[in-house]
């Protein structure tokens, strides 16, 4: 090897260097507008709220000499605060509750708050839902090992989450 060729070579790898960062640059760019523009990126904030429910199954007296009715009072004890409007309350499938009111073919009750107030907009913590079957037809709609849910329906309509839920014992 001669010596003076060595210092002489002025190739470098800084071009090839350059090539790839402008290569990967580009790569990332256009994943990212490609996120957007394909509409990926719109449900990126629809998330669950994180907020804890306690079940307690009861029993109510509807009508002065009626029969006993099967009833769970679900009461927000924590985490975030959630938008009324998102959220449904299922009974063994079928829709108990929502912020237009009860399924009144089957189901009725009350919303508080901790105000002892109706529910506004928001579930906070201290609010209580009680739901009762509306026995009429003498069909029990609330039976030992339904599954009770709190849904959470993201405001785009996108997705749907159970952020509660309990089992009715027998």
């Amino acid at each position: 090897m001669n010596l003076q060729e060595f210092f002489a070579d002025e190739d470098a790898v800084s071009p090839v260097i350059g090539v790839i960062l402008m290569v990967a640059i580009t790569v990332i760019l256009a994943a990212v507008i490609g996120t957007f523009v394909l509409g990926l990126g719109e449900n990126v904030q629809d998330s669950a709220p994180q907020a804890n429910f306690q079940f307690e199954y009861v029993q109510k007296q509807v009508t002065a000499g009626g029969s006993m009715e099967d009833g769970v009072s679900i009461t927000h004890t924590g985490g975030e605060d959630v938008e009324a409007s998102t959220v449904t309350v299922q009974v063994g499938g079928a829709e108990a509750w929502s912020s237009s009111g009860f399924n009144a073919g089957n189901f009725f009750g009350n919303t508080t708050d901790a105000e002892d107030t109706v529910f506004g907009s928001t579930i906070s913590t201290g609010s209580t839902l009680d739901v009762y079957e509306l026995d009429q037809d003498s069909n029990d709609v609330i039976t030992g090992g339904d599954s009770v849910r709190v849904v959470w329906t993201s405001p785009s309509g996108g997705t749907s989450n159970t952020i509660g839920q309990s089992t009715v014992p027998n």
